[in-house]
């Protein structure tokens, strides 16, 4: 699960899910109720891992001493950060000290003109570069994070290349939802034949590459690789390809994760701005085991469209973020899944009888 301990950062991403912001929103959650919040999630799920992440988690003063609070009531704790002068050598230590189990940082671009004009921040890919050197000499293991879009495709082979020369301990692909200051970037989602394209390259990859290497917010991914698998009479991969140790699967959103945002909204994750409710008001732990959205992502069918009538709809789920922000409606069909059911017409069609 993922707490955005803030929206502040000092960068402006043009598809930034939380439209960060340069200063910090003055209800963020203190830090009381941010350890409160950890002890109620230790109890309830020991040994969860607990990503922090913001907006920019290092410009909050105290979120290393939550993380090694964190640490201390046995949880497994991430970091995701995206500025890189940030990551000084003092502060990776501190990172080390904490018992932060992996850092993430977001790279779009395999070079600096496009990382910098991305991120409106002049010396940013510089920059990170700087900081992940820091954090692999302190010991401290890191995965890079990149946005899948039309002006990112064609570079995801370099940016592999790039993940391999620094070090990287893993690669996530985040298939573009059209949220936050993401909505706003007219042409940029791939068209469903295209991810289709590219999630078939990443079924390769994934064979090839000396590091887990996955796709978020693209769970037809899962139908894809069973395809491809039967196919080419292979055998699914059984290895971990995510953060941590958790295993891949289609849409976690309500569903083996969970979100809690800057001011305690429990959303099923952050590029779905719907609100479960608040920690202030009610226990994580409760939230997520009794909030009627979450109970109907945890059943397949309840979902509508092609994924109501889709024989992958256990293993994928469809991107319920993607969805919501096509629809309006969280449990209506993704619309990036290229894959038409037996007997269903995408274009407004009834489920044949």
């Amino acid at each position: 699960m993922a707490w955005e301990v803030t929206r502040a950062c000092p960068l402006a991403c043009r598809h930034c899910r939380a439209a960060a912001q340069h200063h910090a929103h003055p209800s963020e959650l203190t830090s009381d109720e941010g350890r409160a919040f950890m002890r109620d999630l230790a109890d309830g799920f020991p040994g969860a891992v607990l990503i922090l992440t913001g907006g920019e988690p290092l410009t909050r003063r105290d979120t290393l001493e939550l993380a090694a609070e964190g640490t201390r009531l046995g949880l497994s704790m991430a970091l995701s950060v995206d500025v890189g002068w940030l990551l000084t050598p003092e502060i990776c230590a501190e990172i080390r000290e904490a018992g932060v189990q992996r850092v993430s940082f977001s790279i779009h671009y395999p070079d600096a003109e496009r990382s910098d004009r991305f991120s409106s921040t002049p010396g940013f890919f510089e920059a990170a570069l700087d900081g992940l050197s820091n954090l692999r000499a302190a010991g401290v293991p890191f995965q890079l994070h990149t946005s899948v879009m039309r002006s990112t495709a064609p570079g995801l082979q370099e940016l592999y290349a790039l993940a391999e020369r620094i070090g990287a301990a893993g690669w996530e692909l985040f298939f573009l939802v059209p949220t936050g200051r993401g909505s706003l970037l007219a042409g940029e989602e791939l068209p469903p034949e295209e991810q289709e394209r590219v999630l078939t390259w990443l079924y390769d990859l994934q064979r090839a590459a000396p590091f887990p290497v996955k796709q978020i917010c693209a769970p037809h991914f899962r139908r894809v690789e069973a395809q491809q698998a039967r196919e080419r009479g292979e055998r699914r991969s059984a290895r971990v390809t995510t953060r941590l140790s958790l295993m891949s699967r289609g849409c976690l959103s309500g569903n083996g994760f969970c979100f809690v945002s800057h001011v305690g909204d429990v959303c099923g994750c952050g590029f779905l701005p719907l609100s479960v409710g608040n920690v202030r008001d009610r226990s994580f732990s409760a939230l997520y085991a009794e909030a009627p959205l979450f109970q109907a992502f945890r059943d397949p069918s309840r979902l509508g469209g092609a994924c109501g009538a889709c024989e992958y709809r256990v293993l994928c789920g469809g991107c319920r973020a993607r969805a919501y922000a096509a629809t309006g409606d969280p449990l209506a069909e993704e619309p990036d899944c290229a894959w038409e059911p037996a007997g269903w017409a995408r274009a407004g069609a009834e489920r044949a009888v």
